[in-house]
């Protein structure tokens, strides 16, 4: 299976060398070595027929053929070694600690603008600043109950943070039914590994939801808003509320009475303490945001003011991951808790300051630009692959609003073996094998009475041969992360 697989220049997961994997990848080696295309095909149909039962699906808006897809699954798991765990974990405790005391500072005493370690120009110009929660004391003191910040590897085998995901982060729903089908495809090659154990993320979930709980409900009563059926994410949305055991609602099922959220059931109204919102800050309250919106709940903005309502996260969080600001986290960690960051980001030219301006506009064919208001993959130059047209298209936009682009330099994705469609994997001599693909690491952070670092996250692959670009929306796929349990593994 791997005879013809070609490690590259780039840092392969699994194999040091060209026939040596790394220690903790050995067993599964030798097992997909010892199984023959046939047997791995029948297990790859099982996975797709699994995930098609299970209605485990995305949506592509821009994809004209059709609205839902099923999420494309690579069986060859991805494993940490519990040492690396350890460093990951520490450094996105420190990253999600620093950045809700980010969100606290800039809806209250603004000290980081005060003293000059962030330019407020910065802050005020971005559009995912709610100038409507200056003042606002959120539940516990959180504004970011969950985050998924995007992790990179790069040539030097170090972890790099590519971007935080403080608003609405999906994707936890396929790391969950990925684990659930793996165990079911391959279960002599799960039980070579002690891996450790993801189920309890629903658990953990509800109970962060709780902990901000208004003090008045003794028994609170939690909820998922949801856009609805034609939202990207809908199938995540009706499995976290069947996981977690609480109602998915729209819009339309809730009203605000006296300042007070209530749902309209069978039974008559009854009150809501804590909703997740699954939905941006634009279409939350059509009184006090986008006066068109269909989607929220007119006045719940007010009780969201009040205290007789938490939302999960709060309003105002994109501020925090938005890219202009992704540079200074960094500093916000100095700042705020006084220590040295252990996870570094890659390094970003912020195109609203002059000298960072010129030295894109002058590099535009060696760098990632990216649209600070996009996420997904959208609004994103690859430089390096883009025609001179593409390549003159963001000038003139970065030179006709500035702040709404950064750029990076071009980050060598470190690869995975994947198995692909059959037109990817035919080798010189017409044999079927693995190829690599560029993968990201997307885990998951709650932050509630303590933070909670779910062991492992949603391995993104880039399933097109030469891309970087990991998400769905773009072709992507996704792979079951295993985190090791000890070191003896590792």
């Amino acid at each position: 299976m791997f005879e013809q697989y070609h490690v590259g220049n780039v840092f392969d997961e699994m194999f040091i060398e060209p026939g040596k994997p790394r220690r903790h990848y050995a067993p599964i080696v030798q097992r997909l070595s010892d199984m023959d295309i046939d047997a791995f095909e029948r297990r790859r149909r099982m996975a797709d027929v699994l995930f098609r039962n299970q209605g485990i699906t995305f949506t592509v808006y821009s994809d004209k053929r059709g609205v839902e897809k099923i999420f494309p699954f690579d069986l060859v798991p991805r494993i940490i070694p519990a040492d690396e765990w350890e460093l990951l974990e520490r450094g996105l405790t420190q990253r999600i600690t620093a950045l809700n005391l980010f969100c606290q500072d800039i809806y209250h005493e603004q000290r980081i603008l005060r003293e000059k370690i962030i330019d407020p120009y910065l802050i005020y110009a971005a559009k995912s600043f709610r100038r409507e929660m200056i003042g606002v004391h959120v539940p516990k003191n959180v504004y970011i109950h969950i985050c998924g910040t995007d992790l990179v590897r790069g040539i030097d085998g170090k972890y790099y943070v590519l971007e935080d995901n403080g608003r609405t982060p999906s994707g936890v729903s396929y790391v969950l039914e990925n684990r659930a089908v793996m165990k079911r495809v391959f279960p002599a090659v799960f039980n070579q590994y002690r891996v450790r154990a993801i189920e309890d993320y629903p658990y953990n979930l509800l109970h962060t939801m709780r902990y901000v709980a208004p003090v008045h409900a003794i028994d609170p009563t939690c909820v998922i808003l949801t856009p609805g059926i034609y939202n990207s994410a809908y199938f995540e949305h009706t499995f976290l509320a069947r996981q977690m055991g609480v109602d998915l609602v729209e819009g339309q099922d809730l009203v605000v009475e006296n300042g007070f959220v209530y749902m309209r059931t069978t039974a008559g109204l009854r009150r809501v303490d804590v909703i997740y919102r699954r939905l941006d800050d634009d279409f939350l309250d059509p009184l006090c945001f986008r006066e068109d919106s269909v989607l929220g709940v007119a006045g719940l903005m007010n009780a969201y003011r009040v205290g007789n309502v938490a939302l999960v996260n709060a309003v105002g969080t994109g501020v925090a991951d938005d890219k202009a600001i992704y540079p200074f986290v960094p500093d916000m960690i100095r700042f705020y808790l006084s220590q040295e960051p252990i996870l570094e980001n890659v390094p970003t030219y912020i195109c609203a300051r002059e000298e960072d301006r010129k030295y894109v506009l002058e590099n535009l064919d060696k760098l990632v630009v990216k649209s600070t208001n996009e996420s997904g993959g959208y609004g994103m130059l690859m430089g390096h692959q883009a025609t001179e047209s593409q390549r003159e298209e963001f000038r003139e936009k970065i030179l006709k609003e500035p702040r709404d682009f950064i750029a990076q330099p071009v980050v060598e994705l470190s690869q995975h073996p994947s198995f692909c469609d059959g037109t990817n994997v035919i080798s010189g001599d017409g044999s079927r094998c693995f190829e690599g693909r560029r993968v990201d690491l997307r885990p998951y952070i709650l932050y509630g009475e303590k933070v909670i670092v779910m062991p492992g996250g949603l391995t993104r692959v880039a399933l097109r041969r030469g891309s970087l670009v990991v998400n769905s929306s773009q072709g992507g796929g996704s792979k079951d992360t295993w985190v090791l349990e000890d070191e003896e593994q590792s």
